[in-house]
């Protein structure tokens, strides 16, 4: 397994393999690696000759300072658990400036409306952030597939709309959510909960596979003021939002149609720790 921390040196890499014709795969990550993410690198590993895991806590998605600060950097650690899964990948851990250089900023993208929903609406500028960390990867590495994961289905109808509006020749690659045995969605973020939280966070999910039974007899915006009141009496934690949105479109609904894909979209705080989760709901 190779540390690279200079952009140069990857392409050096990713240029020997293509000469040899042989495909890249990448995962992004902002490190802080568990399982979810070991997922996305074995399918990327069975799928691809060559692995590029980036590493990179990215400035520019962060519109709160202190969940930047806050946010795990574990290097040492995140190369340890790749290493239980394969020697043969090539991790990218730069600095900032080796990503950005000197203007550290985010461009403005129109992402035709996706990025007003949900998480946009909350986080001002986030998917300016991650559409440009991710082009960025894109124009780097250079990869046949980019593997994300369903947890964070807006960022990756997002990156789909990025891909197909500016003809970024890759293969995105949608994972399926890796759960907690207790149902909670694996986060990066679920290891700053304290415990009291930790244990509460499962109402989460439970929450959702019980609108999901209840979308298939009932109206969306009775579903949505149910969750509402669950959430209402709960002792810890606070919603922030509940959606019930089309899967392609993300648009909140009304009512259901027939032969359209619904899937619902949650975002909750367990004291300072925002929680974020889905589910198709048929």
């Amino acid at each position: 397994m190779k540390i690279i921390t200079e952009q140069s040196e990857l392409k050096k890499e990713i240029a020997q393999l293509k000469s040899q014709d042989k495909s890249v795969g990448l995962v992004p990550t902002m490190g802080a690696l568990h399982a979810g993410h070991l997922s996305l690198v074995e399918r990327a590993l069975a799928e691809n000759d060559g692995l590029v895991v980036s590493i990179f806590v990215n400035p520019t998605q962060f519109n709160n300072p202190e969940d930047l600060e806050k946010y795990p950097r574990t290097l040492d650690h995140d190369v340890a658990l790749l290493q239980t899964v394969s020697n043969h990948i090539l991790v990218y851990a730069p600095d900032v400036a080796d990503v950005y250089g000197e203007d550290v900023t985010s461009v403005a993208y129109n992402f035709d409306g996706l990025e007003h929903k949900m998480e946009g609406k909350f986080r001002p500028g986030h998917f300016d952030g991650v559409g440009t960390i991710v082009k960025r990867l894109f124009e780097i590495i250079t990869p046949d597939r980019a593997y994300f994961g369903e947890k964070d289905f807006q960022q990756l109808a997002i990156i789909k709309n990025m891909v197909q509006k500016y003809n970024i020749p890759v293969n995105i690659v949608p994972c399926p959510i890796l759960r907690e045995a207790n149902g909670l969605a694996m986060s990066s973020r679920n290891v700053r909960l304290k415990p009291e939280y930790a244990t509460a966070a499962p109402f989460i999910y439970k929450t959702l596979e019980a609108a999901k039974i209840k979308f298939g007899t009932e109206r969306a915006k009775e579903v949505v003021e149910w969750v509402e009141n669950q959430f209402e009496s709960h002792p810890l934690l606070e919603l922030e939002y509940f959606v019930i949105a089309d899967e392609n479109s993300l648009e909140t609904i009304d009512q259901k149609k027939q032969n359209t894909l619904y899937r619902a979209f949650i975002a909750v705080y367990a004291d300072d720790i925002r929680l974020i989760d889905n589910l198709a709901l048929n």
